[in-house]
């Protein structure tokens, strides 16, 4: 239910939010190796919607959320002599719905959303930031909530993190009733082993409309994004803007055709080995990275 139920409810919106003034600048031309489907057959299936990838430091390990029928789930696959393993789910549950997967820096934890409530039974609530940890024999606990510091009464999506610790994250707390699908990104600091109250990032970064599904570099030098403003190329576009100071970020740039297209573009990952991975058109795609740098200021 989860991503499907964002889509469905942006393509709604999607009229309202090209006809208001986005103030975005516009894209350069970029030719780069067009974007392909990663690991089809495999990680990539025609019966279902892959979402929110994400690999460990060596490349080798890929999580990601599987949306089969509005219930998603959590799979993990190994790269194996070069061929990426049958995956296997490691996060599911009969009634809730657990996505957008993301490795801590030092890979002791995998953070993750659900609407799963703190009892673990009864009603569907909003989505949260949960986590397992791993022991040292490589077994994965069973889901620990975030805590209150970093989720809300409201919706909390996505979760991407700096080398030290920073998660950036959406969360739609601040938006009207009738605005709920109007997200912001967020920063927490981690420090001293706790997430510290989360702060908004700057306005050259979030809007009126919906900015989610973030992926902070891990300096913390750009962020690459999801919105949906005029001029944009089809249900939800990439974005990208980088820091210039403490909280001041560069002017969002949509990204450009050769990755934005009619469909929904969400969920950016950037691995340690240069290639930009995103969801579009409920497939994985991946891309040589170095699309980033041609908007570096």
């Amino acid at each position: 239910m989860i991503k499907q139920y964002i889509i469905s409810c942006l393509l709604a919106i999607t009229h309202f939010a090209h006809a208001q003034n986005a103030g975005v600048t516009p894209a350069k031309p970029y030719i780069s190796t067009h974007p392909k489907i990663f690991a089809p057959g495999i990680i990539s299936l025609p019966d279902r919607h892959e979402f929110g990838s994400t690999f460990s430091n060596d490349q080798k390990e890929i999580y990601f959320g599987v949306d089969r029928e509005g219930k998603a789930e959590i799979l993990h696959s190994k790269l194996i002599r070069g061929v990426w393993s049958t995956p296997e789910v490691i996060i599911t549950h009969e009634k809730y719905s657990f996505n957008d997967p993301m490795l801590s820096p030092d890979e002791s934890r995998l953070y993750f959303i659900s609407d799963m409530p703190l009892e673990r039974s009864g009603k569907k609530k909003d989505y949260d930031i949960w986590y397992i940890e791993r022991s040292k024999n490589g077994r994965w606990s069973a889901p620990i909530h975030g805590g209150d510091v970093i989720n809300s009464s409201a919706n909390e999506y996505y979760i991407s993190f700096t080398n030290r610790g920073t998660m950036y994250f959406a969360s739609n707390v601040q938006a009207g009733q009738k605005e709920q699908y109007n997200f912001d990104i967020y920063r927490s600091a981690w420090i001293n082993g706790e997430f510290q109250k989360p702060e908004k990032i700057h306005a050259n970064v979030n809007s009126i409309r919906y900015e989610a599904d973030v992926f902070v570099a891990p300096d913390e030098s750009y962020l690459i994004f999801c919105s949906i403003r005029k001029n944009g190329y089809g249900q939800g576009d990439l974005y990208i803007s980088f820091k210039t100071g403490d909280n001041i970020w560069t002017e969002a740039i949509n990204m450009g055709e050769t990755i934005n297209n009619e469909f929904h573009q969400l969920c950016p990952f950037v691995s340690q080995d240069g290639k930009l991975f995103f969801t579009s058109n409920q497939d994985i795609y991946w891309m040589d990275a170095g699309v980033i740098d041609h908007y570096r200021p």
